[in-house]
């Protein structure tokens, strides 16, 4: 699997977690400050357009993958 590819897979997965966990009306509410990692993960995506620097695709990238 490519860089790229596990980058959106992450970075899905966490907002999608984020938001359930940060939306009073989710079953799996915990507190509404979660959804300032999904404020993050987008503020991160949307720099990373513009930048082409990403912190996970330079961890994957030292770890080996491609």
């Amino acid at each position: 699997m490519s860089v790229i590819r596990i980058v959106r897979m992450v970075a899905g997965f966490v907002v999608l977690a984020s938001m359930a966990l940060g939306m009073e009306a989710s079953p799996l509410f915990l507190d509404v400050n979660w959804l300032w990692l999904a404020v993050f993960i987008g503020g991160n995506l949307f720099q990373s357009a513009f930048t082409n620097i990403c912190p996970l695709e330079i961890v994957l990238k030292a770890g080996g993958i491609d």
